[in-house]
């Protein structure tokens, strides 16, 4: 079996669109059902994210700095350099991972911790 969608939750449906859809450049999939309450479903590849507007119970601070100690979500892409610069435009901090391989963390603005994995497709 595969992954069929991860879940997020955010406080603000639309500053989430902002970073998803506007820094990295993923499609809102506008052809999924209205469930009755706030959200948008993320198009990554074959797979999803859904974002679930919700009041945030994860504490906002006192998360560790780079996001590879928190719980994340991994994503795959083709290079980092596209994805560095689109961070760098829109001031967003970033971690290179500890591993020394392709791989950078962030946050979005609701503080879920992603990973991006350098991992050309073949």
């Amino acid at each position: 079996m595969r992954l069929h969608h991860a879940s997020l939750i955010v406080s603000d449906t639309q500053r989430a669109l902002a970073f998803y859809r506007d820094v990295l450049g993923l499609t809102v999939d506008q052809t999924r059902p209205d469930l009755g309450y706030p959200g948008a479903w993320i198009q990554v590849g074959a797979h999803q994210i859904h974002l679930l507007e919700l009041p945030n119970p994860d504490p906002l601070t006192g998360r560790p700095t780079h996001g590879g100690r928190d719980r994340h979500l991994a994503l795959q892409v083709e290079s980092l350099e596209g994805l560095v610069g689109a961070l760098d435009d829109a001031g967003i901090h970033y971690t290179l991972s500890r591993s020394g391989r392709r791989a950078l963390f962030c946050r979005d603005p609701d503080q879920n911790a992603l990973e991006f994995i350098e991992q050309p497709l073949v």
